[in-house]
């Protein structure tokens, strides 16, 4: 009786291995619909053992183990034409398609499923097996052939000299084990002799192609062949993929002429990315985010260019307002169709003109999302609907929502980036676990990325975004080195050399005496008095009377509520100010409490009278709501130097002379536009006294202070040694974070008998033209001698985006808070076209030590800190970087560079690697290419640490996913930046051997990436969510029975909904919609606003792709093998 295998009761394989193993079996003959590679281990010992024999195929006599006839791997579009034809005769094209078909098919194969050591040994013995003839592999493409047939030949048996099985089984892994099946025995002799016949006849057919050699090949060339594959070729794979859309850009980009003449190789770089991000559908804008002096502007004018030659269109430039005539300069230098606007001033949206590019100059200047400058330039962005270049060299400060602002310009909070935050993901515990965190939030949205906090997740968000370069990049990777004094340079078209000079920070040290007026400055006294001071201007919330603000108008109880929310903050920004006046100058900050004391005596004098009181507009108390009369009146025309005859500088002591002038400067206020008002009948008795109170502790601080005089000025003096000892006849720019300061030492300066000399504050009406003055040669300005400026005093107004590399020469008057100032400011004069080897960078400092300065700044820092967060704005305080104001008091070199190649965009780094490696071997650009994903290799390390496994896949929606296991399985880390590190060798770096849990850790890699994307419907949130509160509305709705105005239809509609809100996000402006609508409207309009949106496909986001496989592809993975020497 026949035996029957259906995988059930009794295993296919089973009977397989016994037939091909029978005793006196010799070769033989299978023929299958489907064959697949892996299921080959199945019976590969088995074929091993048969010892072969001859058989004639078309008139030759060949020695054969196994024949192996495919029947069903064909183009999948003749498999559906033969189905409708009557009849086909395949021609030698069609057979050649289909061997290229099946070499593709097969390579597919490899590549799905987890690479393992078993099925590489296994495709290692398969393809011996066929290189030794062992095994012979055939196509039928005549027709589609479906039969699935084992034969095996005893020809020396004396009573079956031919055994078969025939069923539905094919040759894979699942047909052998798996799946349910029907195969028996074929016992009758004359039956089994017709079916050799039949495999016979189509074997020789000559529409039976022979494919072995193309099986070969697809293993060979595959993860799995024997072939040792150099780490260095894992590497550039690696960097190959990260730079896809970098080498897209570069090839699909071309410059214009003056560009191509103009433009360095890394700017024209620059420009083909940024053009590549500009033009994708999915992301409507890119930032260009180089740090300072690499010609950002001339990049932006290039591709501005571009736009305007390839879609015939405008640009809009939009820019601080200092910067409108430097724009303008390259405007009509470059001949574009450009308007030039400051980012200051209103833009009618509606009444705009269509341009089809929008530029942003300095856009970090852009970050607060709620400041009606930004809020009128997304508008028109979003009008215009045009795409937008971010220009910037720090494109965030403190924190990830700085770059989250400037990208939601032209990301809208519902769009799908394609991309998530995998490692905030991750960090929860996967997708169901951030829904239940975040269940209004789409997880692939900006808004997604802005409650991460991980760098990875905002690299791998900007590499969609953002080009950014260094000047140690630029230098590695595109400068050259000049043989005689081995320093590096750029090389113009015309054959000069720009060299990258050195940056030398010098430290200033002047002198100090007890009790002189800089001591008294510092004095713990002072410090003292500073810190008890109330501020109640900056919270007045804490004098509300509660009582009083009861009936409020809506309009003052939403004031209120600002105040409120802003007065901590403000309290600590007001006495950090204070602190950073007197590392500035003694004068700068004796204005400060003069201006100080006056505006207390504006609020004094409205409380007095009964008036309203001055608040600021967008929740801050500004700093500018008093006009500096006064500073102009000290720098009287009677006396430029701003003494009194005698050289001594006065700030007024008597409260009386500041009443007098309250009434005046509270008149002027009523006729500033960015001033809101508040009735002082709401706030308590008290906010006099601690005004008052406040007025008296600040001229006890002038007290202290004394007149200030310039003569023993000790910081002022040295400046002035600086000047015409130090670096007598050199172009000097004098930096100060105030403008107070920079006229103080303007004037001082002059009264001293400088000339050429000139000052640029935010109060210049144009700065641009001072530059020209003193910058001539970079600003390519016609500028007579008697004009030019040798020395120019500037606050940080001049320290975006002006060419001033004429100077070499940087004296820093007051140290800012924050490092990247100083950084931006030696950026103004480190750049192209500088001709000095090196950069001064001056900096003060008192002769008795730096420690002074940091404990102050310190102790002020962690006061500050205890009652609220510091004010977001440029100067983040140096906590924890004491260090870099020791390295600057110390003159240490490279304190000042900005040379962190962790900030350069990974797409760059990662084009720039590929670029590198096949300049130096173009062979290699067919050859990377054209590995296999799931390649492999090892490489030395010398940590034991670092031993371990670096896979490299890509989920089902194309993101970059880089991970690394030690060899105990334990999570190293998954940034693509140090990963990518860690990966770097070079092209003679030997291959190890592999780890023996190699693929074990590719596997855990892999499986993480599985089990981190779950289905997630169903998560509503808490009860008080938007989403949560419609399910319920809409839910008792649907319980209720159909009425004459809410029938069945309706109802049926109703479900619809409800499925899909449970399954499915709310969309970000319908969520707004309906969240204000549950506030205000009556369940039946939410209802029918509900059915609408369903009806227009605006209610939910819904991803089509859920349900689709999500396997992450495997790229390749680098072994990591400590090695002891």
């Amino acid at each position: 009786m026949a035996r029957i295998y259906d995988n059930i009761e009794s295993k296919f394989v089973s009977g397989l291995q016994d037939l091909i193993t029978d005793v006196g079996i010799k070769r033989v003959d299978f023929c299958v619909g489907y064959f697949n590679l892996r299921g080959w281990d199945l019976v590969v010992n088995q074929i091993d053992q048969i010892p072969g024999d001859y058989v004639y195929e078309n008139d030759q006599q060949m020695f054969r183990h196994c024949r192996l006839l495919i029947g069903m791997h064909q183009p999948e579009e003749e498999l559906v034409r033969q189905l409708y034809s009557d009849e086909v005769i395949p021609d030698a094209a069609y057979v050649q398609q289909c061997k290229l078909e099946i070499a593709r098919d097969f390579r597919k194969q490899l590549l799905l499923g987890m690479p393992t050591k078993r099925d590489e040994w296994t495709l290692r013995r398969l393809s011996a097996q066929l290189k030794e003839d062992k095994v012979c592999v055939k196509l039928y493409v005549a027709h589609p052939l479906h039969a699935k047939l084992y034969l095996a030949y005893s020809p020396d048996s004396n009573r079956n000299k031919i055994s078969a099985i025939l069923g539905s089984s094919n040759l894979t892994y699942s047909g052998l084990t798996k799946n349910g099946e029907l195969d028996a025995d074929i016992e009758n002799n004359r039956d089994l002799e017709a079916l050799a016949d039949w495999f016979e006849d189509r074997w020789n057919d000559r529409f039976c192609i022979d494919i072995t050699k193309e099986l070969i090949d697809a293993i060979d060339n595959s993860w799995a062949g024997e072939e040792v594959i150099p780490p260095y070729y894992i590497y550039l794979k690696t960097a190959y993929h990260l730079s896809a859309d970098a080498r897209s850009g570069v090839k699909e980009f071309t410059l214009p002429p003056e560009f191509q003449r103009e433009l360095f190789d890394f700017q024209q770089t620059a420009v083909k990315i940024a053009a590549r991000h500009l033009n994708s559908e999915k992301r409507g804008g890119a930032m260009i985010g180089d740090v300072v002096g690499l010609g950002k502007t001339i990049t932006a004018c290039a591709i501005a260019k571009i736009y305007e030659m390839t879609y015939a269109s405008s640009t809009l430039i939009i820019c601080p307002a200092n910067l409108q005539d430097m724009w303008d300069k390259y405007r009509k230098r470059y001949d574009l169709k450009a308007d030039i606007m400051s980012i200051a001033k209103p833009i009618d949206v509606d009444n705009a003109r269509y341009y089809r590019l929008i530029i942003v100059d300095e856009s970090h200047n852009l970050r607060n999302e709620q400041g009606k400058r930004y809020q009128n330039i997304k508008a028109l962005i979003e009008r215009q609907d045009c795409k937008v270049l971010l220009l910037t060299a720090t494109p965030y400060n403190k924190d990830f929502s700085d770059l989250s602002s400037q990208l939601k310009l032209f990301i809208s909070e519902d769009d799908d980036l394609g991309i998530r935050p995998e490692e905030y993901i991750r960090e929860l515990g996967g997708d169901r676990a951030f829904l239940q965190k975040h269940s209004e939030v789409f997880i692939r949205s900006i808004k997604a990325f802005e409650k991460s906090t991980n760098l990875d997740d905002w690299q791998e968000l900007m590499k969609l975004f953002l080009v950014r370069r260094t000047r140690t990049f630029i230098k590695d990777n595109y400068a050259k080195t000049d043989e005689a004094t081995g320093r590096k340079y750029l090389e113009f078209r015309d054959g000069r050399k720009n060299f990258f000079p050195e940056r030398k920070p010098k430290a200033i040290k002047f002198d100090t005496v007890p009790g002189d007026q800089y001591s008294r400055l510092y004095s713990e006294e002072m410090i003292g008095m500073m810190e008890e001071l109330r501020l109640p201007r900056y919270g007045l919330s804490q004098y509300e009377d509660t009582g009083k603000t009861a009936n409020a108008s809506t309009t003052d109880k939403h004031l209120l509520e600002n105040l409120s929310r802003a007065g901590q903050r403000m309290m600590g920004f007001c006495k950090s100010t204070f602190f950073k006046r007197i590392d500035s100058s003694g004068f700068s900050f004796l204005l400060t409490l003069y201006r100080h004391i006056l505006r207390n005596a504006v609020f004094i004098y409205a409380i007095e009278n009964k008036l309203p009181l001055p608040i600021g507009d967008e929740n801050q108390l500004p700093e500018e709501w008093i006009e500096d009369q006064d500073v102009n009146d000290i720098f009287s025309s009677n006396h430029e130097d701003g003494d009194n005859g005698d050289g001594m500088i006065d700030i007024p002591t008597d409260m009386k002379v500041y009443m007098a002038k309250a009434g005046d400067y509270y008149n002027l206020l009523t006729q500033k536009n960015n001033v809101a008002w508040i009735e002082s009948t709401y706030f308590k008795r008290t906010l006099k006294q601690h005004l008052k109170q406040d007025c008296e502790q600040i001229i006890k601080m002038i007290l202290l202070c004394d007149r200030w005089n310039p003569q023993t000025d000790q910081k002022l003096n040295q400046l002035e040694v600086l000047l015409n000892k130090t670096h007598k006849g050199d172009k000097v720019l004098v930096f100060s974070q105030y403008s107070d300061t920079a006229n103080y030492i303007y004037w001082q300066l002059r009264k001293r008998g400088f000339t050429h000399i000139d000052r640029a504050t935010g109060g210049s009406k144009n700065p641009t033209s001072i530059v020209e003055r003193f910058s001539p040669l970079s600003n390519k300005a016609d500028v007579s001698a008697e004009n030019e400026l040798r020395v120019l005093i500037a606050t940080d107004v001049l320290s975006e985006g002006q060419n001033l590399q004429d100077a070499h020469v940087i004296v820093n008057y007051d140290l800012p808070w924050a490092i990247i100032r100083l950084i931006q400011r030696a950026g103004r004069v480190d750049r192209i076209g500088q001709e000095a080897e090196e950069i001064f960078c001056y900096s003060f400092f008192p002769a008795e030590g730096v420690e002074k300065i940091i404990r102050l700044r310190t102790r002020l820092n962690a006061r500050i800190n205890e009652n609220a967060n510091i004010v977001g704005s440029d100067e983040v305080f140096f906590e924890g970087n004491e260090q870099n104001l020791r390295d600057m008091y110390n003159e240490k070199s490279g304190s000042l560079d900005d040379d962190d190649d962790n900030d350069v965009d990974l797409a760059s780094q990662a084009y720039q690697i590929w670029k590198n490696a096949t300049d130096a071997n173009p062979k290699l650009k067919q050859i990377i290419p054209a590995l296999s994903n799931i390649i492999y290799s090892t490489k030395k390390t010398d940590s034991a640490i670092e031993d371990g496994v670096i896979t490299y896949a890509k989920t089902h929606n194309d993101y970059d996913v880089l991970t690394w296991y030690n060899s105990k399985g334990e999570m190293i880390s998954q940034s693509q930046k140090k990963i990518l590190a860690a990966m770097a060798c070079k092209a003679n770096e030997p291959a190890q051997e592999p780890l023996e849990n190699h693929f074990d850790l590719v596997k855990k890699a892999v499986d993480g990436m599985k089990q981190e994307t779950t289905n997630v419907s169903g998560i509503l949130g808490n009860r008080f969510s938007t989403r949560y509160r419609i399910i319920d509305l809409m839910q008792h709705y649907y319980e209720q029975p159909p009425t004459l105005f809410f029938d069945a239809d309706k109802r049926q509609q109703l479900k619809l909904a409800i499925d899909d809100v449970y399954n499915y996000q709310l969309l970000e402006g319908t969520k707004f919609i309906l969240g204000r609508m549950l506030r205000t409207s009556t369940n039946d309009d939410i209802v029918e606003s509900i059915l609408e949106m369903h009806k227009n496909g605006t209610l939910c986001r819904i991803d089509e792709d859920r349900n689709k496989q999500k396997d992450p592809t495997i790229i390749c993975s680098m072994g990591l093998k400590e090695v002891k020497s």
